[in-house]
């Protein structure tokens, strides 16, 4: 008896969890819908910045790592300088 309780219970919260779930995912593109042209905009030049600082970052970290493969120690390749 117990168990029937703990699973019907446990069954009920999960299928409460995926219905809200379910509404916050539309509420969101209901949300986006109501957007102007330059809210949008906005928003995709805000999270390009995003990427392009997350790619600096990643090409500095790759430009490092090459210095280092080549012989530099790591504080030389983080200044752009080799051992000689």
């Amino acid at each position: 008896m117990t168990a029937s309780v703990a699973a019907i219970t446990a069954t009920g919260a999960w299928y409460g969890a995926g219905l809200k779930t379910q509404k916050q995912a539309t509420e969101a593109v209901e949300k986006q819908r109501e957007l102007t042209a330059d809210e949008q905009l906005a928003i995709l030049n805000e999270r390009r910045g995003q990427l392009i600082g997350k790619k600096m970052t990643m090409e500095r970290k790759l430009a490092e790592l090459e210095a280092r493969k080549q012989g530099a120690s790591r504080e030389e390749s983080k200044f752009g300088q080799e051992r000689r």
